[in-house]
């Protein structure tokens, strides 16, 4: 094969058999590269390695914090590196009204931000309700894109059959939230291609994989949220492989990997044609996938697992106002009588399901019961100095001791904290406060942290650097008892109000069935 210019120039026979393969490099169909913690020219860097030569990042997380400040962040923090990033429009700033974020997108925002080169569809419209009320602000947005003839996003978990349909008629095009084989389907007649998703807190690949072969070229693979100790690990690659094992076909899965995101979303990614960008990842095997080249636009990107990408750390930006917790902050009154309405935590998924069990009390306080695995969870706004604390309970983190906080609260990134007493809890959270953003774990005086610089979502540093830090607090929540896989990641998601069922606000618990805030108490 020739390449010449950053381009195929030709493809010939050697006639000599080859010990290596050569395929089209392979695309995250939907991630949000804020919650690898990494920039994203760190992102690049380290995806790279695995045959990643493009992701579709809705950059979400940042303009809930910032607005579009944080969208041009990321749009700047690419620029120059040698990867193809696709980004998107937020549509939901904020997800809800019933949260606080730092910021706000109109839909003069979202369409100024439609008008540029660089951002190639909407992002995923979260808040399917208000499209199936046919809400103004939405229904905007989403002609805006189609206008400008740019794909929409969706995100609708658990919607299904006439809704599903109504869903898909009004314009969107995709879903990554599907749970089930059968949501999957009804979604895929209704007209949407679906994006199997195996990310570090919501695994749905092995609920979604037949689909591959079930309708080749209608599915994508995507990451959706990956932290950056599996980013070192494995990325689209190893999705692939395990396609390939299921014993899905070759070209169906290379199909879903490599060359769907490009039609759909458009994205000047090469195919290993003639005349194409030579974007292309050369491999040991068609069964394992070891990449032992990346190139893009013809430059060797990745070899034998070395990134060649060189990134600049970036200057952070943020938006942290948040006042020191004293313990007494996390406290609960009992309300006698009653019972306490709490959040089930599912490890592997973002859905969560609603328990009504009985306090524990002491001095008249309901208090967390490590025994029970019955936790408490807080929620802090970052974003108002004179907001206080509010404080529910979950079960399924199983900490017999200690705290757990951090600053990435999905949506709208608000402190989260899960733990087995007030003392620990404070002192977790004033950790993550003290740095304007990060992860903190404290037990009995002891309190580790890291630093999230950017947006309090994001680290000026590498993968490896981020990976070894992040690494080292997820070993202390081992030592502390919790039973999850990514306790940090789950922890993220108990703030996420656009999944079912029960979740958690800095204004208070909220059940995504009745789309309203409810009261702590059953």
């Amino acid at each position: 094969m020739g390449v010449a210019s950053g381009r195929i120039a030709a493809i010939e026979p050697t006639g000599q058999p080859c010990p290596t393969f050569l395929l089209p490099g392979f695309i995250d169909a939907h991630v949000h590269i804020e919650s690898s913690m990494l920039t994203p020219g760190y992102f690049a860097q380290a995806a790279v390695v695995h045959g990643t030569v493009a992701t579709v990042s809705d950059p979400h997380e940042i303009a809930n914090v910032l607005g579009v400040p944080g969208v041009r962040f990321m749009l700047d923090n690419a620029k120059g590196i040698p990867f193809k990033f696709a980004f998107g429009a937020p549509s939901c700033v904020p997800a809800t009204s019933f949260e606080t974020a730092g910021a706000a997108l109109s839909v003069d925002d979202v369409t100024g931000l439609l008008e540029e080169p660089a951002i190639y569809y909407l992002s995923e419209v979260m808040d399917f309700p208000g499209v199936l009320a046919k809400n103004p602000k939405l229904l905007a947005m989403i002609a805006a894109a189609k206008e400008r003839g740019k794909p929409v996003d969706g995100h609708a978990p658990g919607l299904r059959s006439e809704q599903a349909q109504q869903y898909s008629d009004a314009g969107i095009t995709t879903d990554h939230e599907c749970f089930t084989l059968e949501e999957a389907e009804d979604k895929l007649k209704a007209g949407m291609l679906i994006q199997i998703r195996e990310g570090s807190a919501a695994k749905n690949f092995e609920a979604l994989w037949p689909l591959i072969d079930r309708y080749p070229g209608r599915v994508m693979l995507c990451s959706d949220d990956k932290h950056p100790d599996e980013l070192v690990r494995g990325h689209i690659d190893a999705l692939v492989r395990r396609a390939v094992a299921k014993g899905c076909d070759l070209y169906n899965a290379l199909t879903a990997a490599c060359q769907v995101p490009v039609q759909h979303y458009g994205l000047p990614v090469g195919q290993l044609k003639v005349g194409d960008p030579a974007d292309f990842i050369e491999v040991d095997s068609l069964t394992e996938f070891r990449v032992l080249r990346t190139v893009i636009d013809g430059a060797v990107v990745a070899e034998r697992g070395r990134s060649h990408i060189q990134v600049e750390p970036a200057n952070p930006v943020n938006f942290f106002e948040c006042a020191h917790q004293s313990p007494q902050a996390f406290a609960v009154p009992d309300r006698p009588g009653a019972k306490l309405r709490v959040i089930g935590a599912i490890d592997g998924q973002l859905i969560t399901s609603e328990l009504v069990l009985e306090p524990t009390l002491s001095d008249g306080l309901v208090v967390a019961d490590p025994s029970r695995d019955v936790l408490k969870l807080a929620s802090v706004n970052r974003y108002d100095a004179d907001a206080k604390p509010v404080v529910a309970f979950v079960q399924g983190f199983g900490l017999k001791r200690g705290a757990i906080a951090g600053s990435v609260g999905h949506d709208s990134h608000n402190i989260l904290a899960v733990g087995t007493n007030d003392r620990d809890l404070a002192d977790a959270v004033n950790a993550v406060i003290h740095q304007r953003g990060g992860l903190a774990v404290a037990a009995d005086g002891t309190v580790k942290t890291l630093a999230l610089e950017v947006g309090g979502l994001m680290s000026t540093r590498t993968c490896d650097e981020v990976a070894k830090e992040y690494g080292a607090l997820c070993g202390m929540t081992n030592e502390l008892g919790t039973t999850l896989a990514s306790a940090f990641m789950t922890l993220s998601f108990m703030g996420l109000l656009v999944i079912p069922q029960i979740k958690l606000s800095d204004q208070g618990l909220f059940d995504f069935n009745r789309f309203a805030l409810v009261d702590l108490w059953a």
